[in-house]
């Protein structure tokens, strides 16, 4: 099914880089307490040994774009086993949404990953999907319409004990494949094994999308995965936060030291702030982008460090562990970019799609040519949601390489 309405509509008119600071919701469960299962007998055989992917619990939930807005479909919050950055295991929380729309047959799923909502664990996609606060539901619910299941990570950290590991690369790819085997695993989906997988995502989604796919040949090549969507990818995170320095954007480079830091503790970023840098931190690990991104606005990275952590080899090494463009992915991709976005350059964009085709991959580019980094998620979002269906149908790529 090809989508081919209008998608500007005001509900969507909500920032990626501005969404609620907070929602009625409770804060997630503790991974491994005991929870009340989505249907009876659903939680038994889906707890499993540690493997990645495995389901420690899960609870009835629901998905609304807006709220009390009807659906018709089911969803579960779940916590599942998944991978840090350095390779230990950790638990990561999610929501699995499928449509009930009566299909018999196997459906596709989308693992999706959301751009910046904050680092509090209020901010998090499965503390507000129930109660139509969640920003991108809206997106979400275009993949519903057309039949497929989704299933949002929340990222390691972000509604789970901890503190989230923002623009944490490797990390944020594992949630997003995990999360698909946690999918495939939960009874009562309709979900199986060997269902078509889309990977999806744009901003810090478009990262955590690109990680997924490049991990997906040797981290989780069991997934029958057939294409990855993603936009507006921060790509070089050193590159990013260059360009964003003193800026509009520049709140987005304390959260992501603040990220790195809580996935890499010896980098002690407290250590390189001053007073200022030091409370404007503390409260972006408690809050959502919309007051963190005007409380860092237009700051310099002078402005609130004693020395500059960015100019240091251990977080310089850090921060380039996150750098796409090294692997090419091993299923096809579809990668957009505004020509003006402001927060992510478009020539960083640009940059991964030219690294991926020299390595081969299967790259189809698309360059938007009017609006900036939140409208681009929002109008190029069923072109991105046409090429997966394309892909779940096996059509002929045409990558541009």
């Amino acid at each position: 099914m090809r989508l081919r309405i209008p998608v500007v509509l005001a509900a969507l008119a909500l920032s990626l880089t501005a969404p609620v600071t907070a929602s009625a919701a409770p804060t997630a469960t503790v991974p491994g307490a005991a929870t009340e299962a989505a249907t009876e007998g659903d939680t038994e055989g889906a707890t499993g040994a540690g493997r990645p992917g495995d389901i420690v619990d899960v609870a009835p939930s629901a998905f609304h774009p807006l709220p009390g807005q009807p659906t018709g479909t089911k969803a579960w919050k779940i916590h599942y086993r998944s991978t840090t950055a350095d390779g230990l295991p950790d638990t990561v929380s999610g929501t699995v949404i499928v449509p009930q729309d009566g299909r018999t047959g196997p459906r596709p799923l989308v693992t999706y990953a959301v751009g910046t909502v904050g680092m509090g664990d209020s901010c998090a996609p499965s503390n507000n999907l129930p109660y139509g606060t969640a920003m991108e539901a809206n997106l979400i619910q275009q993949l519903t319409l057309r039949g497929w299941a989704v299933v949002v990570t929340d990222y390691e950290g972000l509604g789970t004990p901890g503190v989230h590991t923002y623009t944490v690369g490797p990390s944020a790819g594992r949630a997003m494949l995990d999360a698909a085997r946690a999918a495939t695993r939960l009874p009562g989906t309709g979900l199986a094994a060997d269902t078509p997988v889309g990977i999806m995502g744009y901003s810090q989604g478009g990262q955590a999308s690109g990680w997924a796919a490049e991990l997906q040949g040797s981290y989780a090549p069991e997934l029958n995965v057939k294409g990855t969507a993603t936009g507006g990818v921060p790509a070089d995170l050193l590159k990013v936060a260059d360009f964003n320095n003193g800026s509009y954007g520049s709140g987005l480079i304390f959260m992501a030291a603040a990220g790195q830091d809580a996935a890499f503790p010896e980098l002690r970023l407290d250590s390189y702030l001053n007073p200022a840098g030091k409370a404007l931190v503390a409260g972006m690990r408690e809050n959502c982008v919309a007051i963190d991104a005007i409380a860092g606005s237009f700051k310099r990275i002078s402005d609130l460090t004693t020395r500059n952590p960015l100019e240091q080899p251990d977080w310089q090494a850090r921060l380039n562990q996150s750098r796409l463009g090294r692997t090419a992915p091993a299923a096809p991709v579809y990668q957009y970019h505004a020509l003006g976005d402001e927060l992510i350059p478009y020539a960083v964009g640009r940059q991964l799609r030219s690294e991926w085709c020299a390595k081969g991959a299967n790259v189809e580019w698309q360059t938007i040519w009017a609006g900036e980094h939140v409208s681009g998620a929002i109008t190029h979002s069923v072109a991105a949601g046409n090429w997966l269906a394309d892909r779940f149908a096996d059509r002929p790529t045409h990558a541009d390489c």
